[in-house]
């Protein structure tokens, strides 16, 4: 597989479908080919392996060979999009081990937010944690009923150097949607209990505003076309981010950041938009 390849996984479910045309609407405006990739997962007990595919227990060539069919027959349908090309494959293995290995070699992951089959409880388990955390590449996470095409593309920053490649990974999502970046930076206030005497919040949101501005500059002048607004607000970078993605059309965020969005794979930040968001969210990590 290509480094510019889009890796969709794929199981047929309504939340697979929606990351499928997430990513081929991707592949559209990028030019990148499209892999749809089915982890199928051999089952020790009898179970629900897929649309259309009976029950059965390892080794259950049948249940391969209709999902090997399924697979194809979204492929197909997917490439007779002009321009674009989309291959099908199924993989063997645990799937959040098999996606975590193949994003290697992909520029970009796109997932369903729950599926089913090789993708079973994805958000409501270790799965969606574990390749969002560990993959190799920036991971988008779509859930069904987000289509929205209109709105900014909005990227958390906090001055790390995941938050940067976040940022860089926006500007030229922005730029090929033809519309505006908004920069969320979120800043901590004091405690109730105690606040020192010199604070001063207007400077405090200043201060934050010019650091995310000299970040974005090399950015502004790479893509002068691409309107680029900067917010530093008080409050929980979860909850902002949740929020703002009620606007979006994509929310963008590093893999692991400090400040307003210290320890986000390890904490609350990127499950509660994984868990929340109101549109598709791209975590961003070091290759």
């Amino acid at each position: 597989m290509s480094g510019e390849e889009i890796l969709v996984g794929y199981d047929g479910s309504a939340d697979a479908a929606v990351a499928l045309n997430w990513a081929l609407d991707e592949a559209g405006r990028s030019g990148r080919p499209v892999r749809l990739a089915y982890v199928f997962e051999w089952l020790t007990v009898t179970g629900w392996i897929g649309p259309g595919v009976a029950p059965g227990v390892w080794p259950d060539e049948a249940a391969r060979q209709q999902v090997e069919e399924l697979v194809r027959k979204a492929a197909d349908a997917a490439a007779d999009r002009p321009g674009l090309t989309v291959h099908g494959e199924v993989f063997d293995g645990p799937p959040a081990l098999v996606l975590q290995e193949r994003s290697a070699e992909a520029g970009m992951l796109v997932l369903g937010s729950r599926g089913h089959g090789g993708f079973g409880g994805l958000l409501a388990g270790s799965t969606a944690v574990s390749v969002t955390a560990h993959a190799h590449c920036p991971v988008v996470v779509v859930r069904d009923g987000q289509t929205a095409t209109s709105g900014p593309v909005v990227v958390g920053s906090d001055g790390s150097e995941s938050a940067l490649r976040a940022l860089g990974f926006a500007v030229e999502r922005a730029a090929q949607r033809d519309v505006p970046l908004r920069v969320l930076r979120a800043w901590e206030p004091p405690g109730d209990r105690w606040v020192p005497p010199d604070f001063d919040p207007e400077q405090v949101a200043a201060s934050e505003r010019a650091a995310a501005e000299a970040e974005l500059a090399p950015w502004r002048e790479s893509f002068p076309d691409v309107p680029a607004e900067i917010e530093a607000v008080p409050g929980s970078a979860s909850s902002l981010l949740v929020e703002a993605s009620r606007s979006a059309q994509l929310v963008v965020v590093g893999s692991r950041g400090r400040g307003g969005l210290r320890g986000m794979l390890l904490g609350s930040v990127s499950q509660q938009l994984i868990q929340h968001s109101h549109c598709p969210v791209a975590v961003v990590r070091e290759r």
